[in-house]
């Protein structure tokens, strides 16, 4: 990931400036690397889905799969204009997309209230375009959704988290919190990355401040 850490521009390009892209989706691992259920949908009824932006998603895919509760995980591009993104290409700030984790839970076995509270925590919002020494537009803070309770208690949990922020000398939180666009799956060698390079690359760091709830 520190490979891209001087690429610019910060700025999201228009449809019109953002790369062509192409049809074809990328291919993928048919199942998970650790858990061994299938990466792509139909997922299992009664599971809901959330999209999760923070910073190299190397790193806060591992933050989720481990977390109990969670069914899948699945590393992606969402966020931007250039249909089926390659990895450099995300990487140059031509398409718009930020790095995300779709994180398929069980709201029997973790809420979405929990399930944010470890977003919050694993990341610094308040960061705009970058995550620590990762700079770019791919590596900024984003909660898509798929469903309005979802947006409503994202929007809660944001400004409860800005709070606490706040009163612990941090800036303003810059997550984009929207309706989710359309996801597109990463390349495999990105799916689950550090269960197969368990020594690689993870930028994931917090504020140290607790999320509220």
């Amino acid at each position: 990931m520190l490979g891209h850490l001087f690429r610019k521009p910060l700025t999201i390009p228009t449809p019109h400036d953002a790369l062509p892209g192409r049809d074809e989706p990328m291919p993928i691992p048919a199942r998970h690397a650790v858990s061994g259920h299938p990466l792509a949908p139909p997922y299992p009824a009664g599971t809901e889905t959330v999209d999760l932006g923070l910073g190299c998603f190397w790193g806060a895919e591992r933050r989720f799969w481990t977390t109990p509760g969670v069914w899948v995980t699945a590393a992606g591009y969402q966020g931007g204009h250039t249909p089926n993104p390659t990895y450099d290409e995300v990487c140059s700030g031509g398409t718009g997309h930020t790095e995300v984790v779709r994180v398929v839970f069980d709201p029997a076995k973790i809420t979405f209230d929990a399930l944010l509270r470890v977003f919050w925590e694993s990341h610094d919002p308040t960061q705009g375009m970058r995550q620590g020494n990762d700079i770019g537009t791919q590596y900024r803070s984003a909660i898509y959704t798929h469903s309005d309770a979802q947006a409503a208690a994202a929007l809660a949990s944001r400004d409860a988290y800005a709070a606490a922020l706040g009163a612990g000398g941090f800036g303003a939180v810059t997550t984009e919190i929207r309706p989710a666009p359309p996801f597109y799956f990463a390349e495999g060698y990105h799916q689950q990355y550090l269960a197969k390079n368990p020594n690689g690359y993870c930028g994931l760091g917090g504020t140290g401040i607790a999320c509220p709830g």
